[in-house]
């Protein structure tokens, strides 16, 4: 056989490579659509969850009502025993005790454990979620929910094919979370309207951050999970809680400035 001459030497072994890289660029797709698939199931479950239960929350006339709230919704007995009694705190902080489940015990669960605890957390979430139709209006929660959505895809997008590192905005974006804690805290005591406003400014700009920051972090994990089917399933779930917890507080501070209170 003849000797390859410099330039057909070159596209043989560039062809190799090429082709690797191909498959490459195809889990990483796979990947990130797992991660955005578990999020839209649990955001699906949440909504659904949310709004179902408000329908068994809020009277249909007065005289159904057993307790009124002080923005004059009319409660009924399954939203009196919810948001009335002591209960209320266990509906407030059920989700955070899935999310230090899921956390801390993600190495020792499996992957199937994983995803079913992250679909409850879901449903849990939804339940929590369902007080804000007795706040604000149904238009104004779907309006919040779409302008969310859209900012969410812009910045995950953004996150995904930016060549721009993100790493730098990690540090500060926890400090600032941190601080944003700390004041909201704070404000309980202090109920200040003022105090209140600036945690609600501050908490879009950081959870918009995050929403990138977490896109990007996910994108560059592949290559440390791809080599084992499990601990990238494992990966796709906590990233999918990652973004969703994201998704989540974007739309709760947003709906401060958005929503229509009842």
């Amino acid at each position: 056989m003849a000797d390859l001459n410099p330039f057909q030497q070159a596209q043989t072994s560039a062809a190799p490579s090429v082709a690797e890289q191909a498959q490459l660029d195809q889990g990483l797709r796979s990947y990130m659509l797992g991660i955005y698939n578990y999020m839209t199931i649990a955001m699906v479950i949440t909504g659904g969850v949310a709004m179902g239960l408000a329908n068994f929350l809020v009277a249909g006339s007065p005289a159904e009502a057993v307790a009124v709230m002080q923005n004059g919704v009319h409660l009924t007995q399954l939203g009196a025993t919810i948001f009335g009694s002591p209960l209320q705190w266990v509906v407030m902080f059920a989700p955070l005790a899935f999310v230090m489940v899921l956390s801390f015990g993600i190495n020792k669960l499996s992957a199937s454990a994983a995803r079913m605890i992250f679909f409850v957390y879901a449903a849990v979430m939804g339940v929590s979620l369902s007080s804000i139709f007795l706040i604000y209006s149904g238009a104004s929660i779907a309006q919040t929910f779409f302008v969310t959505a859209a900012a969410f895809g812009g910045l995950s997008l953004y996150g995904y094919t930016t060549k721009r590192s993100l790493s730098g905005m990690g540090s500060f974006l926890l400090m600032g979370l941190i601080g944003l804690i700390v004041a909201m805290v704070v404000n309980i005591f202090l109920q200040s309207g003022m105090l209140m406003f600036a945690i609600n400014a501050i908490g879009v700009l950081i959870f918009s951050g995050l929403v990138a920051y977490d896109t990007q972090r996910l994108k560059h994990m592949y290559d440390a999970v791809s080599h084992s089917g499990e601990l990238m399933a494992k990966t796709s779930i906590m990233g999918a809680l990652s973004l969703y917890l994201n998704f989540v507080n974007l739309f709760m501070f947003l709906l401060s400035f958005l929503g229509n209170r009842n």
